[in-house]
């Protein structure tokens, strides 16, 4: 039989390629990890490794198994969790996973909602941008996502349990001195012989298609993920920006003044969760309180 702790030493040999690094990872001994493959390789019953000297290499049947891994942990987890809540426990555990702005504005006010009214939820929270986010949730790393997109995508989500929380609009950010800093309204052209300073990559995807469709490429001469940073950079007179207005809430413009940009680009920012995750009480308490936190 497969055992859930026989997956995750699976899933980690194959992340780091070692069963030292794997047990680094993990916290335990380099042995206790090839006793546990050794277990997994015989339940299998077929070879789940290739071993190369030191490396590791997965078999076609290590792939699919990991391949598999993510659902299944999820799954156990969603069991565990609402067995607990049923059991009266009153306990719970939600791993949060977050991108930076919304890390400032939306996650606070709802954790700190969600412990006033569950003492007993332990929330963790890690930032990272989508797709990387998402990637997480669909491999079992964390329980809800937050999470954003310019425009309709397809079947993106299909998969997944989506949240709605709000309608983000971006805003044009010029240093104080700038031309066009008492401007009610600009447009994406009136930038175009600007020095531009960009964000994270999906953001920055996202200017250079809306600078393209204005007929100009953008010339972006500074990139961060780190919106103060933009901010800063702006502020100091060495180029323009469009940020999201989400991420202006928790962050004083100093230097530089923001301006309504035209045509108007918005971004969906949801919170995303597994079909088995969103029947665990802990995480649709988490997904309840993100969305009061959202500004209506």
């Amino acid at each position: 039989m497969i055992e859930a702790r026989h997956l995750r030493v699976l899933r980690a040999v194959a992340a780091t390629g070692s069963f030292s690094a794997a047990a680094r990872k993990l916290g335990c001994t380099q042995p206790a990890v090839s006793q546990q493959m050794k277990v997994l390789e015989t339940s299998a019953g077929t070879p789940l490794l290739i071993r190369t000297g030191r490396e590791m290499r997965l078999t076609q049947a290590g792939e699919a198994l990991v391949r598999h891994a993510g659902g299944i942990l999820a799954g156990l987890t969603a069991a565990e969790e609402e067995i607990a809540a049923i059991a009266g426990l009153r306990a719970g555990r939600v791993r949060l996973v977050s991108f930076p702005s919304g890390s400032s504005t939306l996650v606070p006010t709802a954790l700190a909602a969600l412990r006033a009214a569950h003492p007993g939820t332990r929330v963790s929270l890690v930032e990272a941008e989508p797709p990387r986010s998402v990637e997480m949730l669909r491999e079992g790393d964390c329980d809800v996502a937050l999470a954003f997109r310019y425009g309709a995508t397809g079947a993106e989500w299909d998969d997944l349990v989506v949240r709605p929380l709000l309608t983000d609009r971006l805003v044009g950010l010029v240093p104080e001195g700038h031309r066009l800093a008492g401007a009610d309204t600009v447009t994406i052209g009136d930038l175009a012989d600007e020095s531009w300073i960009a964000g994270c990559p999906r953001c920055r995807r996202q200017l250079v298609e809306v600078c393209e469709e204005a007929g100009f490429t953008p010339r972006i001469d500074f990139a961060t993920d780190d919106y103060p940073a933009v901010i800063g950079l702006v502020g100091a007179g060495l180029g323009v920006a469009v940020l999201p207005a989400l991420a202006m809430e928790s962050v004083l413009p100093k230097g530089a003044r923001t301006v309504t940009v035209e045509p108007s680009v918005e971004r969906e920012i949801v919170a995303l969760t597994l079909p088995d995750l969103a029947q665990v009480p802990a995480v649709a308490a988490t997904l309840d309180q993100l969305t009061l936190a959202a500004p209506r």
